[in-house]
């Protein structure tokens, strides 16, 4: 196994829901740093007690991250090892880690990423929709800038990849639905979970399938880019 360098920032990507999703490499680099940063401590315990990893745990998420990141770094400084992890998936990726990773990029902090699971990607290679060109949009805003948001994937000919929650799904692909018409789209909801689903079908479609029921669980929304050529 490769040495564990000193004053390295690790980016360990972690399970979005199946534990055995995690590799050889992330585990030993877990056992080995010094200190483990983890977005939410309860639900990384968990991986920690299941490959009996016994690294001490800091918090760092969106509430302390301002006064946590520079005590990271002055331990990065003093030639300890800190591993990253978010809740679930891929560190830095739509999560507070991103404010730790460019401080120390301009720290001139050493960056291992050690690459793993995430939501996204499944989603996309078993959605079916053209995987050659892809653009991530992660969360829509709430309110300012969203109806502009969704206005500009009329243009778009990428298939889109966006990040929902259960309680704005159905808003979402009726508002989707109502801007792009009637598109190929997918959802695919709890990748890697006891209860994973992936619809296919068109927009219009996945709004009559979600008034039958009510959704749960992480959602990655998948639509088709427009086949028509923006005309200059």
């Amino acid at each position: 196994m490769e040495e564990i360098g000193p004053g390295t920032l690790y980016l360990v990507s972690t399970p979005i829901g199946n534990l055995d999703d995690i590799t050889f490499r992330a585990v030993h680099i877990l056992k080995s740093v010094n200190i483990i940063a983890a977005e939410d401590t309860r639900k990384t315990s968990i991986l920690l007690r299941k490959y009996d990893i016994k690294t001490k745990m800091i918090i760092y998420h969106s509430y302390n991250q301002k006064s946590m990141t520079p005590r990271i770094i002055r331990r990065l400084k003093d030639q300890q090892t800190v591993a990253l992890v978010s809740e679930a998936g891929t560190p830095g990726l739509l999560d507070p880690g991103y404010d730790l990773i460019f401080k120390c990029i301009e720290a001139g902090i050493k960056i291992v990423p050690i690459p793993g699971a995430s939501a996204f990607l499944p989603a996309l290679v078993a959605s079916g929709l053209p995987t050659n060109r892809f653009v991530f949009e992660g969360f829509l805003p709430l309110k300012k800038g969203r109806k502009n948001r969704i206005r500009n994937f009329s243009l778009e000919e990428r298939t889109i990849v966006l990040y929902e929650s259960p309680h704005r799904i159905i808003k979402t692909t009726n508002e989707l639905h109502t801007s792009l018409g009637n598109r190929k789209c997918v959802m695919a909801r709890e990748i890697t979970k006891k209860f994973e689903e992936i619809f296919r079908g068109n927009l219009q479609d996945l709004v009559l399938y979600l008034k039958s029921f009510t959704p749960k669980g992480e959602i990655v929304l998948l639509i088709e880019g427009t086949r028509n050529k923006k005309i200059l």
